[in-house]
């Protein structure tokens, strides 16, 4: 049983490590423009303070952690050149704390609102008021 809970405990330190490292990648000029634009939307993501489906929620507050941070890894991954990866994951190894991202967290904020909004109009009684 241990064995199982360090490997997690590796995937774990793997995963912050690869975060960091395209937070990296979204920031340098070599990085192609698409895996860019991919690593910045995952990392600014993974790195805000705010969660999507916050954790308090049963089940689904883990599922964005689970599946859509590390789904928008392997593809971000897929975009940058090997050889640019491998330099980001070192860089991101010898950081010693994990940058924060308010751009991740007003885009969670902004996107919150929106959908309250949107839920707002279809559901309100006399739609008129807004006209």
């Amino acid at each position: 049983m241990s064995g199982v809970f360090s490997r997690l405990k590796r995937w774990a330190r793997e995963i912050e490590r690869d975060v960091v490292a395209l937070w990296i990648a979204a920031r340098d000029s070599r990085t192609p423009f698409g895996a860019k634009v991919v690593a910045a939307i995952v990392a600014a993501y993974a790195l805000s303070p705010i969660d999507l489906i916050p954790d308090f929620i049963p089940i689904l507050g883990y599922l964005d952690d689970l599946f859509l941070i590390p789904l928008g890894m392997i593809l971000a991954v897929r975009l940058i050149p090997n050889e640019l990866v491998a330099e980001f994951r070192r860089e991101a190894s010898q950081r010693l704390e994990r940058p924060r991202s308010a751009a991740g967290a007003a885009i969670v904020i902004v996107l919150w609102i929106a959908i309250a909004a949107i839920l707002a109009w279809l559901l309100w009684p006399d739609r008129a008021i807004w006209s």
